[in-house]
């Protein structure tokens, strides 16, 4: 097994590989004078069964092509089997026409990946399930359940918690948590008039007295979690936490979670902490390497991921 990662989260990269007990490989991706992409590989991959590890976030179109220059690279050094890892899948929320005359890109970015070269991939916490169906290759979507879950217990002791889903579309991601720790699970119904804007219309179920814990895929603006904090804490509860996985935090969202009414935003490292997320009192990262790391040895050996979320 190899294991190769380009500039996007370099963190992680290193965590996945010390869980795996297999060193980075040597790959050297840097910029010409215009910034095209140049990629080589310093140590053969001939036969071997690699992993690229590759986050497509911000900036989403530079990391993307590194992602697919590495793929190219290795493809064509005769490597035997290309998985792209990508914790984070950049353009997942465009996985539909929302009206007329526009892109289905996540699509597109799945084409771009099978093209290149890639044999598989394994993401985590994809925006939407259906973009597994994008592919033409052998796809794993993770879920941070059990991450996220391990989290949640060691903070409700002592408080009677309930799980909180911030949309109608996340009520599964929120009834799997709720199922793990035996919570019961309120809905936050919200109108959304614009994209990355959203006002919170009313609360699904009974929150007064409990400590509730928002679970999502995606942050960015951050405004959906701090109005839901908001209202839940009008609806009588006694704090409020928020988990996701995937923390993109655009623009002025972290100096928005730092002046919020939440107790804690918890994140997992999917996408590469900037310094405003490790100097903030109110945001909390924890590792999603182990679980990627077990994947990909299982993945190499043949075995069942799926059973990891037994």
């Amino acid at each position: 097994m190899k294991l190769v990662t380009g500039n996007s989260n370099s963190k992680l990269a290193k965590n996945i590989a010390d869980y795996v007990g297999v060193g980075l490989s040597k790959c050297e991706v840097k910029r010409f004078a215009d910034k095209e992409i140049f990629v080589e590989m310093h140590e053969n991959v001939r036969g071997e069964d690699v992993f690229v590890i590759q986050s497509t976030s911000f900036p989403a179109n530079d990391n993307l092509m590194e992602l697919l220059i590495i793929i190219d690279t290795l493809r064509r050094a005769s490597a035997k089997r290309i998985t792209a890892v990508v914790p984070y899948f950049g353009y997942a929320r465009q996985d539909r026409k929302p009206g007329p005359r526009t892109p289905i890109t996540s699509k597109l970015v799945a084409n771009m990946i099978d093209k290149a070269g890639a044999n598989r991939v394994l993401t985590l916490d994809l925006h939407a399930g259906q973009i597994q169906g994008f592919f033409d290759i052998p796809t794993d979507n993770l879920f941070a359940a059990p991450v996220l879950t391990s989290n949640i217990k060691d903070k409700i002791k002592n408080k009677t918690p309930i799980i909180v889903s911030p949309d109608v579309g996340g009520v599964v991601r929120a009834r799997i948590i709720a199922s793990r720790i035996g919570a019961d699970l309120a809905i936050v119904d919200k109108r959304r008039e614009k994209a990355g804007e959203s006002e919170v219309m009313n609360i699904i179920g009974d929150v007064e007295g409990r400590a509730c814990f928002i679970i999502d895929d995606i942050v960015d603006s951050a405004g959906t979690l701090c109005n839901a904090s908001n209202a839940l804490l009008e609806q009588g509860a006694t704090e409020v936490y928020a988990y996701v996985t995937h923390g993109v935090l655009s623009g002025g969202a972290v100096e928005r979670v730092n002046n919020s009414s939440l107790t804690k935003l918890v994140l997992t490292d999917t996408i590469e902490e900037s310094d405003l997320v490790l100097k903030s009192n109110k945001i909390e990262v924890i590792s999603i390497s182990p679980l990627l790391g077990e994947a990909i040895k299982r993945i190499s050996d043949e075995k069942s991921v799926s059973s990891l979320f037994d």
